[in-house]
């Protein structure tokens, strides 16, 4: 591997999709539920360079739709950058001039790693809902692969958001001598019940479509209508009161006029049909029941909560972070963690952000956010050359 550099670079990144496979029969991966599952597939993305004693690692962690495109272009046609693109770059927050990033894309989804849109190779058909259950753990376990993968033993930082934020936790839970420090943004120990419904109510729009066909529908058209719905559902979760007042109100769409029909008067109404339709476009249904029913699943307070007062998470330096208007994963679940970490005797700093956007604050551009992460960072990669050089 060569060297990182502090070289100021400012050059569009040009990153490309790479693939690693594990889990090869009979050596499957165990997965929570007591299922095997192998061949295993994860697509992921790296930028910046690994040093050459491969300190400066940080892995990011996406949320429950994203991918391994955190930021860069696949080329100079590509008309779109990664979902992360104003964090992730070079003299950017989370800076490729100085970081090895690494990105990858979770089990179960269907943005090139395995899921239930892949092949199953007993049947040569995609697995639809013989596809096993899978948990935020393991998901953080094929990642532990990857990175074994890749030799790296000590991870400089991990951060992600919303279920990206979960990983984050789950990692700091089942593998803390690697973490040296973790940035949980906008997330939660555990899902509340009102998250838990508006993930059901968006796997029963989903599951309710004609077209779903019992999760076997890859011959078809898919539950296009089910899982428009659903995104619908979800997208409503990401804003928050302010946000929708100030972009929409009660503006009209294209008339002066109430319609008085069920074509969409208002801005909103067309807004949500958009974001539906384009998630129709890149989505797999059955991959977002999976992945929800894996967030809803996930909780550290009830069986892994001695796991937060583990001694060996003492060694972990947090930085959690919360937006005030958030009201998916409100900012007093973020105290919480916050109050057992501090309980454990662990280093870590919580930062509140003050931002009208709702859940979705954390990938919008931000100079407080930019600010809190490039900080911290360049604190711990000067705290990790430091005890390197000793």
């Amino acid at each position: 591997m060569e060297n990182a550099s502090d070289k100021t670079s400012t050059a569009p990144l040009r990153v490309k999709k790479q693939y690693f496979t594990f889990a090869e029969p009979p050596n499957e991966m165990p997965l929570d539920s007591g299922a095997r599952l192998g061949p295993i597939t994860l697509a992921y993305e790296t930028l910046g360079r690994l040093n050459a004693d491969k300190s400066n690692a940080v892995v990011i962690l996406h949320a429950c739709s994203g991918d391994s495109h955190v930021a860069g272009y696949y080329g100079d046609d590509d008309p779109r950058p990664g979902w992360w693109e104003n964090m992730v770059g070079p003299g950017k927050p989370v800076d490729t001039n100085r970081y090895f990033v690494i990105c990858s894309n979770i089990l179960g989804s269907c943005m090139g790693s395995t899921g239930p849109s892949s092949i199953n190779p007993k049947t040569g058909r995609p697995y639809g809902f013989d596809f096993p259950m899978v948990t935020i753990r393991d998901m953080v376990r094929a990642q532990k692969h990857l990175i074994d993968h890749l030799g790296i033993t000590k991870i400089m930082s991990m951060l992600g958001g919303s279920v990206g934020g979960m990983q984050v936790l789950r990692w700091c839970t089942d593998y803390p001598e690697m973490v040296i420090s973790a940035i949980p943004l906008a997330t939660t120990t555990r899902h509340s019940a009102q998250a838990i419904a508006f993930d059901e109510v968006a796997r029963q729009a989903i599951m309710a479509d004609p077209d779903w066909q019992g999760g076997n529908y890859y011959d078809g058209p898919g539950p296009r209508h089910g899982l428009a719905v659903a995104r619908m559902i979800g997208h409503i979760t990401y804003l928050s009161d302010e946000s929708m007042r100030n972009k929409f109100g009660r503006r009209l769409q294209n008339r002066s006029s109430l319609s008085f029909d069920f074509a969409g008067d208002f801005q909103v109404e067309s807004y949500l049909r958009y974001q539906g339709a384009k998630f129709v476009e890149r989505f797999d249904a059955n991959s977002l029941l999976y992945i929800t029913k894996a967030s809803d699943y996930f909780d550290l307070e009830h069986d892994d909560g001695s796991a937060l007062l583990d001694e060996r998470l003492t060694a972990t330096k947090f930085l959690v972070i919360s937006f005030s208007s958030d009201w998916l994963y409100p900012t007093y679940q973020s105290r919480a963690l916050v109050s057992k970490l501090k309980k454990n005797g662990c280093d870590v700093s919580f930062c509140e952000i003050d931002a009208q956007w709702g859940h979705d604050a954390f990938l919008l551009p931000n100079k407080q956010l930019d600010s809190i992460i490039s900080s911290f960072l360049n604190r711990i990669y000067h705290e990790s050359r430091n005890n390197a050089a000793r």
